[in-house]
């Protein structure tokens, strides 16, 4: 019998729903000996839709999170055969037309969507007899936005008990929802030596280690928060991460050099792994991957500035379950960090906290679903 062919969707809006669609990727080869492909479908739309579509997104999220609140509710509470909702699914269509001879070129056996956007077109292509492969959808965050809900697919995977519960109760089919966690990198399975990651980083592991951290994008002030926190008269060195945001990877240099020994700033980096593992305590915006991967190595959170919608809903989550702590201000954060370090019992009982909730192995139980299925 040949290996099964897996294509993994995702979509640069942020980097969680690629991160996640790599850790299936990942786990389908190495686990299951699958053909696995992951497309960006970005990467497979015109260049007016892809620059709407991420950038667009980035700039709202950054620069303009209320009305990006306005957005995430407005959306969530259209329905799905409203005239605006159908609009929308036409022009996605239209511009996402070399998809298709992506996803036809590939003869997949299987689909799973780590992004709502493609669920929703390979619907219609199902629906209209071009696409035999059964589609499965993973939400990768701890809420469900009414995007999430497209009807008629193999399965759904959801990131807690809750989010399959809200599943259930909007008419999603009780049988084909999944509760598996949001699938991180095979490295997050393992909680890595504290101090041989320290030591790796050129940190010193004998002092207490914060890990700042604004999403693969960099969205944030980041340097701002860095600065805030080096004004403490508190004992810790702060690795600062500022994705693929070139500009604040510069403006943290630039600080780094005015705190020698103090601040240590690095761009997007594939082992992130190796800077959780030096911390003791991350400073963090909570998207649902970067919430995920904490949660599986026991690494406490302090929540700064959630995108409206999304990760305020994973902060809520973290909050309700003793692994983190939200600061609302700059105040606010220099008292959580003070708080904290101050007190290692706390940080050692969050610390447990987070990894009562981690879900190292969701890509295999998202694998193991789906393939068994497909028997």
């Amino acid at each position: 019998m040949s290996a099964p062919r897996l294509l993994l969707l995702s979509v640069s809006a942020g980097a969680g729903h690629a991160r996640a669609a790599e850790a299936l990727r990942v786990a389908a080869q190495a686990h299951y000996g699958a053909q696995a492909l992951h497309l960006d479908v970005m990467d497979h739309v015109t260049a007016a839709f892809r620059k709407l579509y991420t950038d667009y997104y980035l700039r709202l999220v950054d620069k303009y999170p209320a009305l990006w609140a306005q957005l995430y509710r407005i959306t969530n509470e259209t329905p799905a055969d409203a005239p605006g909702a159908r609009l929308r699914r036409g022009i996605e269509r239209l511009n996402a037309r070399d998809l298709r001879k992506a996803i036809a070129a590939f003869a997949p056996d299987i689909v799973i969507c780590t992004h709502f956007l493609p669920a929703e077109l390979l619907l219609r292509e199902r629906e209209r007899g071009r696409l035999d492969a059964p589609v499965w959808v993973q939400v990768t965050d701890f809420d469900l936005h009414a995007l999430w809900e497209v009807p008629r697919m193999a399965g759904y995977f959801a990131a807690s008990d809750e989010v399959a519960y809200r599943m259930r109760a909007r008419g999603l089919p009780a049988e084909r929802v999944h509760v598996t966690g949001i699938p991180i990198m095979p490295a997050f399975a393992e909680i890595p030596d504290r101090a041989d990651c320290a030591r790796e980083l050129g940190l010193d592991p004998a002092r207490t280690t914060l890990l700042l951290m604004g999403g693969g994008a960099g969205v944030g002030a980041l340097d701002e928060a860095a600065a805030t926190l080096l004004a403490l008269d508190v004992d810790f060195q702060l690795i600062a991460l500022a994705g693929r945001n070139a500009a604040m990877l510069e403006k943290l240099q630039a600080l780094a050099q005015r705190h020698p020994g103090r601040l240590f700033p690095h761009g997007y980096t594939n082992r992130i792994e190796r800077l959780m593992g030096a911390a003791d305590l991350a400073v963090s915006k909570p998207g649902g991957l970067t919430t995920s991967e904490c949660l599986a190595l026991g690494l406490p959170m302090i929540v700064f500035a959630p995108i409206p919608g999304q990760e305020e809903r994973n902060c809520d989550y973290l909050l309700e379950h003793g692994a983190a702590l939200k600061a609302v201000d700059a105040t606010a954060l220099e008292y959580r960090v003070r708080e904290l370090v101050a007190d290692p019992a706390r940080l050692a009982a969050m610390r447990a906290n987070a990894r009562r909730l981690g879900t190292p192995y969701a890509a295999r139980a998202v694998l193991d679903r789906v393939f068994a299925r497909n028997a």
